[in-house]
């Protein structure tokens, strides 16, 4: 049994989609449609922009979910997954390719959670720190026992957290992961506290703007982030959706639950390869690949 999975931010690069958007009249037809229900060329940005450029959150959750929509809809008929999952953000990239929402209102959905983390980013700071080389559970006690806000927020692989939270909060326990024998205690670049109870103001907003979308069954199982389980009713995928910007992404645990289900073979939908490696920690017995390499095999 295959899924195919689908990456979050932090696997975007310059020049990622312009081979696509080349190469195939179906691909260009997306981008270009992207271009006019942003109100923006996302494209110039993509195939001609910097990394800099490419790290505005307004930007980067656009092009990500772009770039892998457009590879899921290049495979054609050759899309037949048993079950999708997305990391984070890539799970709206899962629930378009599942046929759960469009590709025009999947994009809309994602550009008004891009805005919406914005604004709780400046209502509220916060950070983000990636912890290696500890147990969950030990993190997750210290996390805990640490003064202010500061919770796990992404559970990737066996060995690798990230916490999420208040600046002061994160810097405090980051010291004390150290001392407790983590290999690294790491505050990330990034521009808010994501997956914490600072965005709950971001939740509000998603959550409305979900509301008036609509969600068919997708047609296969997606594994969503927040419950680590396969969701096909509609209505609860919407409300994981909008749980999700608060809530912790199971990453560790949704690869366990599928392998229990039986699938064994994962590819990767997007540009990267984040989520392999991942996977291979997670379940090292499971077989990995890229969509690129399907592509050319098409």
């Amino acid at each position: 049994m295959k899924a195919y999975v689908f990456p979050g931010q932090g696997s975007q690069f310059p020049g990622m989609g312009k081979d696509l958007y080349n190469e195939y009249q179906i691909a260009k037809k997306l981008f270009e449609l992207a271009n006019e229900i942003l109100g923006f060329e996302i494209t110039k940005i993509l195939f001609e922009g910097t990394k800099e450029e490419l790290q505005q959150t307004r930007v980067t959750q656009p092009a990500i979910y772009i770039h892998s929509v457009v590879m899921s809809k290049v495979m054609g008929d050759h899309f037949q997954p048993d079950a999708v999952a997305g990391h984070s953000l890539g799970e709206f990239s899962a629930l378009t390719a599942a046929g759960t929402i469009t590709y025009e209102a999947g994009l809309k959905l994602v550009s008004q959670r891009a805005e919406a983390m914005q604004k709780a980013c400046d209502i509220e700071a916060g950070t983000m720190a990636a912890v290696l080389g500890l147990g969950d559970k030990k993190v997750v006690e210290i996390c805990e026992h640490t003064p202010g806000l500061v919770v796990a927020a992404n559970y990737n692989c066996p060995g690798q957290l990230v916490i999420s939270g208040s600046v002061t909060a994160i810097e405090t326990a980051c010291e004390s992961l150290k001392e407790a024998g983590a290999r690294r205690a790491l505050v990330l670049p990034v521009g808010g506290a994501f997956h914490s109870p600072l965005m709950e103001p971001a939740s509000v907003e998603l959550a409305n703007a979900i509301d008036n979308t609509e969600f068919k069954t997708p047609i296969c199982p997606v594994y969503q982030n927040v419950v680590a389980d396969a969701v096909i009713n509609p209505t609860a995928i919407q409300k994981n959706l909008v749980a999700q910007l608060t809530a912790p992404v199971r990453w560790t645990q949704s690869v366990e639950k599928m392998v229990a289900k039986g699938i064994n073979n994962f590819t990767e939908i997007g540009p990267g390869k984040v989520l392999q490696g991942l996977i291979k920690k997670i379940a090292p017995e499971a077989a990995t690949s890229s969509a690129s390499f399907k592509l050319k095999n098409l």
